[in-house]
């Protein structure tokens, strides 16, 4: 099976971000199909170019066997008209590449099967497009849903003529997909409201490479006190200044011993930096990203992990975190302040779970964490380390995207 995989915003290991669709292709590849990806070479939460040399617009890139194909999209470093024409961009080059990427790239035959993933929805259209052009299925990946988080996080108004017509290309999407597949565990509720059928859904959440994980079973590095680690996107949705209110309630409290760690980038980045400067926290430290493949490295140096997001609508169909999915990995505890429908950590019984913007009580979680026994803790971690391992490996998930394509093909 020759599979294409649209995601404007896939990466590698080797750079900070989201892998799911690498990790997945690996696996594939690995049961004997071949897997293409194209994405955009502008690394979205760097805000730099990352793969093409100045004068180039394209090239293939072989990495452990999955082929990405990177395309030159404008730079912008807010999300604003910049980032729309972006979007805009990636859909005309991808379109001009699809179509004669065999020839280009000196394959003998075009996709078995295209996947267009959002977030955006100009991604799954023109894998859309692709997918016509060579008389193939195409599949739709909901990662987020566009625009409903939008106007659930109050960035547009449900009466917004913007709204208005990514309805109206959502609905053509999921419409004219074989199959949509989405990383929420309850989406399907909300795509068979705008009437597609139960059957045509199928959920594929994100997932984990457990072979990066093997450190786990490494010594512990070294510390003094108790490290809280968040590694991830510093973004509005990821109310991370509610994390720097608990380090503030930690110190005033005499936790000395407690420190935070935030790693990562995104605009809200210098905001919350001048904020744990105004409280004047001494138990606080920003880091900048690293690699997916040095996430392993880079998580055992905590001792626990927070995941808090802010409280959204939207949430009611559940989430689907990669770096909750890493934290389990690492079989360590971690505090869950998320308003979802769904709970990995209270299902795996690894960690506490506190209500969202509450800045105490993720506080006094912490401080309950710290004053437990490590071998609760440790327990309390590994169960988490099992959970993952049953439910989100990336060879159990490749598996079921293996079967959603065939089925797909067979349909066709």
């Amino acid at each position: 099976m020759n599979i294409w995989i649209f995601n404007h915003y896939a990466l590698p290991p080797d750079l900070p971000g989201g892998t799911r669709h690498y990790d997945l292709g690996r696996e594939l590849v690995r049961r004997g199909h071949r897997v293409t990806i194209i994405a955009s070479s502008f690394h979205h939460y760097l805000r730099r170019e990352v793969r093409l040399r100045p004068g180039e617009h394209w090239k293939a890139e072989d990495v452990n066997g999955v082929k990405f194909i990177w395309l030159r999209t404008p730079p912008y470093r807010r999300n604003d008209w910049r980032r729309v024409w972006s979007m805009v961009n990636f859909l005309v080059r991808a379109w001009r590449l699809g179509r004669g990427l065999p020839r280009l790239t000196s394959e003998t035959e075009g996709p078995d099967v295209v996947i267009g993933s959002s977030p955006h929805l100009l991604t799954p259209l023109v894998a859309y497009w692709v997918a016509r052009h060579y008389r193939v299925p195409f599949l739709m990946e909901v990662r987020d849903l566009w625009p409903q988080t939008f106007v659930d996080m109050g960035e547009l108004s449900a009466r917004h003529p913007i709204t208005k017509v990514l309805q109206v290309l959502e609905r053509f999407l999921y419409h004219r997909a074989e199959r949509v597949i989405t990383l929420l565990p309850l989406a399907h509720e909300y795509i068979m409201g705008l009437g597609i059928p139960r059957e045509k859904i199928v959920w594929v959440p994100n997932g984990v490479d457990l072979s990066r994980f093997d450190s786990v079973t490494m010594p512990e590095v070294s510390h003094e006190g108790f490290r809280v680690m968040y590694l991830g996107a510093h973004g509005r949705a990821n109310a991370l200044d509610v994390l720097i209110q608990a380090a503030k309630v930690v110190q005033d409290r005499g936790f000395h011993e407690i420190r935070f760690v935030l790693i990562g980038e995104g605009p809200e980045k210098p905001r919350l930096t001048a904020l744990a400067q105004e409280l004047g926290l001494g138990n606080v430290e920003f880091r900048d990203p690293v690699p997916k493949d040095r996430i392993p490295e880079t998580l055992q140096e905590a001792d626990a992990f927070v995941l808090n997001l802010e409280m959204v609508e939207v949430f009611k169909y559940g989430i689907s975190s990669n770096k909750l999915f890493d934290y389990m990995a690492m079989a360590k505890p971690v505090i869950f302040s998320v308003g979802s429908s769904n709970n990995p950590v209270e299902e795996a019984n690894c960690g506490f779970t506190v209500p969202p913007r509450d800045p105490h009580a993720l506080a006094e979680a912490i401080i309950k964490l710290y004053q437990m026994p490590e071998e609760e803790r440790r327990a309390m971690g590994y169960r988490g380390r099992e959970y993952v391992q049953k439910h989100h490996d990336s060879k159990v998930l490749a598996e079921r995207m293996e079967g959603v394509l065939w089925e797909a093909i067979s349909r066709r």
